[in-house]
């Protein structure tokens, strides 16, 4: 698609402001806003709604493409909170159109510079750490886990760039890997030629990324036979599991996300806990695992507007509205983890805020970043919990520093962590 095909929802937008708040249903007068970009900045210009009419006045050629504009559009971690609060009632495409408004400006000649050393980094090195390749399994030095290289694997798991190059997160991967192999899973790693899966360099505004490496992956899984693939990233799995449907590249195999894996191995009776781990948690949405994660439906037909108001479409359009995202299996793990007690956020769910580090903002604008996750983290601790639990490395990366800087005394953990001490 392109920039132009979402002219007709910058008319249609009416300027309503809901983008910007949680539904009357959910709102608290001390955590309304659901959108990073307004919290902020406040003007308008930052939301869904400002940044449809900046979208329409490019295209009109009443503005032009600037530093501004730029700067405009990447003050935005592409969370779709607003998408989902639009969608309550209208059928408007606020995400879709951002991200071509990114594509956009990347073909003008306009992209962030920040996020331009990033994609170099991909483009050397295959990660989004800008580390060298060298090393990217080290992470798994002495499991006993077999590689993807070497033969059939029906089982795989994905450890992702920030796993993969953050040393102090490795012991999530090391987790993960623990965990399947008490429950007997046969599962492999690529280890060293384990490859980006493009997800974030997408969202960015370059699209091209992308689209080779869904092609390398289908075709390196293809040849080992692979039934599943698993990941405790949620970009990755947004990745594998949206984004490649999105674009013609499905890779034709179940993606499962590691919550979601470790909840029917309990189911099978392949796992069981055997430890109490007293503990009241509260759990953090990641945007890639919730609203984010609903499945991609794709859509070609025709639109007719009905008395210069209603619009028909034909065939019908189902639109993603963020209800059907990976919500429940998360808590599910944490209410079977023996001695944890879950405490919920304000923002929870298909409304949950942002922890700040989606679409290249904390590339961009580190401290647009740390501002949102220390809202989030504040929110966190109002619950009483003392551990922020979550299911992303880099939701964990950033609400884990945010606590750090305030010298909190909150423990801030990936969920197989949990697991692994109940085992």
């Amino acid at each position: 698609m392109a920039l132009e095909d979402f002219e007709a929802d910058m008319v249609r937008c009416s300027r309503c402001s809901d983008c910007k708040f949680a539904p009357a249903s959910q709102l608290d007068e001390d955590r309304a806003e659901i959108c990073p970009s307004i919290a902020r900045f406040g003007f308008h210009s930052y939301s869904a709604g400002g940044r449809f009419v900046a979208g329409l006045s490019l295209l009109s050629k009443r503005a032009e493409a600037n530093d501004s504009l730029r700067d405009l559009v990447y003050r935005c971690q592409l969370c779709g909170a607003c998408d989902v609060a639009c969608k309550k009632d209208r059928e408007l495409e606020p995400l879709e159109m951002m991200l071509e408004f990114r594509s956009r400006l990347v073909d003008l000649g306009l992209s962030h510079p920040a996020l331009d050393a990033e994609i170099d980094g991909l483009d050397r090195h295959e990660n989004m750490m800008r580390r060298p390749r060298e090393g990217r399994g080290d992470w798994a030095e002495g499991l006993d886990v077999k590689r993807l290289r070497d033969g059939p694997a029906e089982i795989v798991y994905h450890a992702g760039c920030r796993l993969s190059y953050e040393r102090s997160q490795w012991g999530i991967a090391r987790d993960a890997i623990t965990v399947l192999r008490r429950a007997g899973v046969d599962v492999a790693i690529a280890g060293d030629d384990e490859i980006c899966c493009g997800g974030r360099a997408y969202e960015m505004g370059y699209p091209d990324r992308i689209e080779r490496r869904a092609e390398r992956l289908r075709e390196e899984l293809r040849r080992a036979g692979t039934k599943t693939l698993l990941t405790s990233c949620a970009h990755c799995f947004h990745a594998f599991g949206i984004l490649y449907e999105k674009i013609g590249q499905s890779l034709g195999i179940e993606v499962v996300h590691i919550a979601d894996y470790v909840n029917r191995l309990l189911d099978a009776g392949m796992l069981e806990f055997a430890k109490e781990v007293p503990l009241a948690v509260t759990y953090h949405d990641p945007c890639h695992l919730g609203r984010l994660a609903e499945p991609w439906v794709p859509w070609q037909g025709t639109e007719t507007k009905v008395m210069q108001q209603l619009v028909l479409r034909d065939p019908p359009k189902s639109f993603r509205r963020g209800t059907h995202g990976s919500y429940r299996p998360p808590r599910e793990l944490l209410e079977r983890i023996p001695g944890v007690r879950l405490l919920e956020m304000k923002r929870v769910e298909a409304h949950s805020l942002c922890c700040g580090s989606g679409g290249g903002v904390r590339e961009a604008y580190p401290e647009f970043a740390a501002f949102t996750a220390h809202e989030r983290v504040d929110e966190a601790v109002d619950t009483g919990a003392r551990a922020l639990v979550s299911a992303c490395p880099w939701c964990l990366e950033g609400l884990g520093e945010s606590a750090h800087r305030q010298d909190l005394d909150v423990e801030v953990l990936d969920l197989i962590e949990l697991v692994r001490r109940a085992l």
